[in-house]
């Protein structure tokens, strides 16, 4: 039994905030974030999104595009870092919203490795026989817990949405997975609430960028070779590299250190910065959707995230 990818989809606000935008805020210029991050624009949800409604968009159009019935999907399962409340879940909302079904639903927040976590459990769910078919989520509104006042972070988030329909099948899917957590390393990538005569405050992202930049090309690289060898594959085998899409000088170094060709390396970040859990459903539906990944590619999806978090999937298209 595998778990099979037979839908993919995804959702952008339609607000573009390019660097040049940000330059007339803060001190900062397009040369030097594109630099450092190679990124070049962001997108910004408007005053009534929230992370459950662009979810739903997302799953809204992989539904439509492969013309799925939504009542087949089982289950909903979102990762975000940035749902709409305390609770309910954005899964439950995306469950009543674009389902109307008895579809089981929950959340998981493993920040940007969020999309591999929710993807490694909906495996589990479906070769245990739990669902046959699971919408698996990524969505985040990161502009929503930056401090713009702040350069060195506030020029690397986007929002969006992006999502996989998988389903149990007899035929190759996902190959290897693996995930992992170390909270040692917390303090170097946040969002903690500040505390205001007791109160709590709007949690705003911290980061230590050397540090962040350090552990995420280690531990994609080391997390890539590890399912590689778990299918006994070798990178020859790869046709993409769909690495978190955090900025693309961490991409490239992946690229580079696993000693695969750039031309195999996939990277949005120009166009949709880092949007977190999102990144890696929106980097391969875009590439799909312009005709470069194909049935019977193998796509290779490393992440890394806040915790720290991190892990692969090896998955057969």
């Amino acid at each position: 039994m595998y778990s099979r990818l037979i839908a993919y989809g995804s959702y952008l606000p339609k607000e573009v905030v390019s660097n040049d935008d940000l330059a007339k805020t803060i001190d900062t210029s397009d040369e030097w974030i594109v630099k450092r991050t190679g990124i070049k624009n962001r997108r910004i949800v408007s005053r009534d999104e929230t992370t459950s409604i662009i979810a739903a968009k997302a799953l809204e159009d992989a539904i439509n595009r492969f013309k799925l019935n939504a009542s087949s999907i089982d289950a909903v399962i979102v990762a975000t870092t940035t749902p709409d409340d305390i609770f309910p879940s954005v899964a439950s909302k995306v469950q009543g919203s674009v389902l109307k079904s008895s579809a089981f639903s929950f959340d998981i927040n493993a920040v940007c490795c969020g999309f591999v976590y929710a993807l490694i459990v909906a495996d589990s769910l479906i070769k245990t026989g739990a669902a046959k078919r699971i919408a698996v989520i990524g969505a985040d509104v990161m502009s929503r817990i930056m401090d713009w006042s702040d350069r060195t972070t506030c020029v690397l988030f986007g929002d969006g949405a992006g999502v996989f329909v998988l389903e149990a099948s007899d035929k190759v899917g996902i190959l290897a997975s693996n995930f992992h957590s170390n909270g040692e390393y917390a303090s170097i990538l946040s969002a903690s609430y500040a505390s205001e005569d007791g109160c709590r405050t709007s949690p705003k992202i911290h980061m230590e960028g050397k540090e962040v930049f350090k552990h995420a090309v280690a531990k994609m690289i080391e997390s890539s070779k590890d399912v590689l060898q778990k299918s006994d594959m070798s990178l020859s085998d790869v046709d993409w590299l769909i690495p978190h899409q955090a900025n693309h000088r961490i991409l490239r170094a992946v690229a580079d250190k696993l000693g695969l060709d750039e031309s195999k390396l996939v990277s949005t970040v120009a166009d949709h910065a880092n949007t977190s859990a999102a990144s890696i459903p929106l980097a391969f539906t875009e590439y799909a959707s312009r005709g470069f990944i194909k049935e019977g590619h193998v796509v290779l999806m490393p992440a890394v995230g806040g915790g720290l978090t991190w892990g692969s999937i090896l998955m057969k298209v």
